[in-house]
C-alpha cells in the first residue's frame, strides 16, 4: 500500500517537474552544462591521477636503465680484472635489473597508451557534448521564434475574425453619425433663417452713428477740427464745376 502511494508522489512530482521543464528549457539546459562541468572536472582529476602514475613510470624506467649501465660496467669491469666471483654477483644483478626495467617498460607502455585513449575519450566527449548543447541553444531559440510567429498568426487570425464580425456594429454606427449629422445641420439652417438681418443692420448703423458723435463730441472738447466726410467732399467738387461752367459761358460769346 504505501510502495503504490510512495509511486504515485513520484508520478506526481514527475508529472510536475517535467512540466517546470517544460516551460524552461533554458534552465534545464543550464543544469546540464554546469554537469558537463563537474563530469570534465571529476574525468581530468583521473586523468591527472593516471598521468602521475604514467610520469612515475617513467622515472623508474629511466633510474633502472642507469642502473643497468652501472651494472653492465661493474660486470665487465670485474670479468677483465679476473673476479669472476664478483662479475659473477653483478652478472646476476644485471640480469634481475634487465628483467625489472622490461616489464616496467611494458607496464609505461601500456599505461601511456590507456592515457592517450582517455584523453581522445575525453576530448571526443566533450566535443559531442559541446555540439549537443550548441545545438540544443539553436533549437530552443527557433523553438521561440516559432512559438512567438504561431501567436502572431494566431492574434492576426482572431482580429480579422473579430475585424469581420464587426461589420454590422460598424454599419449601425455610420447610420448613426450620418443620423445625428443631418439633424445638426437642419437646426444649423433654421437658426440661420430665424436670424432677422434688418434688426442687425439697424443696430449696426445706430452704433457707427453713436461712435461718430462721440467722435466729434472728443474733438470739438479738445479743439481738434475733424476732417471732413466723404459725402462733404463729393459735394464740393460739384458745386466747384458748376461754377466753372457758368463762368465758361461769357466766354464762349
Amino acid at each position: 500500500m504505501f510502495k503504490r502511494l510512495g509511486n504515485l508522489i513520484k508520478g506526481f512530482f514527475g508529472l510536475f517537474v517535467g512540466g517546470l521543464e517544460k516551460k524552461n528549457p533554458e534552465a534545464l539546459l543550464e543544469v546540464e552544462k554546469e554537469n558537463l562541468r563537474k563530469q570534465i572536472s571529476e574525468f581530468n582529476k583521473g586523468l591527472a591521477n593516471h598521468a602521475g602514475l604514467v610520469e612515475r613510470l617513467i622515472t623508474q624506467a629511466k633510474k633502472l636503465g642507469r642502473e643497468e649501465e652501472e651494472l653492465r660496467a661493474k660486470t665487465a669491469a670485474n670479468l677483465k680484472a679476473g673476479n669472476r666471483a664478483a662479475a659473477a654477483e653483478y652478472a646476476l644483478k644485471l640480469k634481475s635489473s634487465e628483467k625489472e626495467h622490461d616489464e616496467v617498460k611494458d607496464q609505461l607502455e601500456e599505461s601511456e597508451k590507456r592515457y592517450q585513449e582517455l584523453l581522445r575519450a575525453r576530448d571526443v566527449s566533450v566535443k559531442e557534448a559541446k555540439v549537443k548543447i550548441e545545438q540544443l541553444s539553436r533549437d530552443i531559440d527557433d523553438m521561440k521564434i516559432q512559438k512567438a510567429t504561431a501567436e502572431l498568426n494566431e492574434m492576426a487570425a482572431g482580429m480579422v475574425t473579430e475585424i469581420g464580425g464587426a461589420g454590422d456594429t460598424l454599419n449601425r454606427l455610420e447610420g448613426i453619425v450620418e443620423e445625428e449629422r443631418t439633424k445638426a445641420a437642419g437646426r444649423a439652417r433654421v437658426a440661420k433663417d430665424a436670424l432677422d438681418m434688418g434688426d442687425v443692420n439697424e443696430k449696426a448703423a445706430e452704433q457707427d452713428a453713436l461712435a461718430e458723435l462721440a467722435l466729434a463730441e472728443f474733438a470739438a472738447a479738445e479743439g481738434i477740427e475733424l476732417e471732413k466726410s466723404g459725402s462733404a467732399d463729393a459735394a464740393t467738387p460739384s458745386t466747384e464745376s458748376s461754377e466753372s461752367s457758368g463762368s465758361m459761358g461769357p466766354v464762349k460769346e
